[in-house]
């Protein structure tokens, strides 16, 4: 019998005591998370006085448009610059999350748009490729991205600095990931509720809620970083066959 780098083995009751405490920390977890949300959405709104404008596969469409009739609207900031090949890999293992998602965020007055920089073009071309079918508009020649904080000018790369995630830092590409929440008024107006980047992105990650929950968790140590192995999902190599039995295992099948 092999176990993980020679993990702790226990008997039955062992296991069950120390499941316990755990379990009342990943209450404590729960409660907290809980108790962030709160916070989140008690935050104050901004009003949007600017008009954006995108580009979209049934014509022009104002960011109010977005919406489709909803109040409440989430945007993925999806790493996809003008002129590149190909989007973002991490951007792409979000957004393979999110079609089994949409009729139940739609029953909660919620819609869900991706917003990239590159023109409508370059964006269904790479979309065709994925077979994706949620909503993709582009805000090529706008500010939406900047004033968002997920694209930065070759000026302000140029310092070595850019402001993002809410702090000035290095950052290796022209775009980057975030997540932002728009809600509508009656009236048309449109506020900005949140926006969130970095490892807060993860939240559409559903997959990872998976891996975490395995012996071998994300094992990610030792990579270039830490999406390092995410592919986009029509290049991975076909996955590892399962392991042969071994010989007492066949006898006894």
């Amino acid at each position: 019998m092999s176990t993980l780098a020679n993990h702790p083995v226990a008997t039955r009751a062992q296991w069950l005591a120390q499941r316990q405490q755990l379990l009342a920390r990943e209450k404590q977890l729960t409660q907290l998370r809980d108790h962030i949300a709160a916070e989140r959405r008690a935050l104050p709104w901004v009003r949007l006085d600017k008009r954006y404008v995108f580009d979209t596969p049934t014509g022009p469409r104002a960011l109010a448009d977005l919406f489709e009739g909803r109040r409440q609207l989430v945007v993925q900031h999806f790493m996809l610059g003008p002129g590149w090949e190909q989007g973002c890999p991490s951007c792409s293992y979000m957004a393979d999350h999110i079609a089994g998602a949409l009729p139940h965020l739609q029953q909660r007055d919620l819609s869900l748009c991706v917003v990239s920089r590159a023109p409508l073009a370059e964006i269904e071309r790479f979309r065709q490729r994925m077979g994706w079918t949620f909503r993709w508009v582009s805000s090529f020649g706008t500010d939406f991205n900047h004033d968002f904080g997920v694209s930065f000018t070759p000026e302000e790369r140029a310092t070595g600095q850019v402001h993002y995630n809410y702090q000035d830092q290095p950052f290796p590409a022209e775009e980057a990931p975030g997540i932002s929440v728009f809600w509508r008024d009656d009236d048309g107006s449109v506020f900005h509720t949140y926006s969130t980047y970095g490892r807060g992105v993860e939240l559409m990650m559903g997959a990872y809620a998976f891996i975490d929950l395995t012996p071998k968790g994300r094992d990610e140590e030792g990579l270039a970083h830490p999406m390092a192995w995410v592919r986009h999902h029509d290049r991975y190599e076909p996955a590892p066959a399962p392991a042969a039995a071994s010989c007492c295992h066949a006898a006894q099948a």
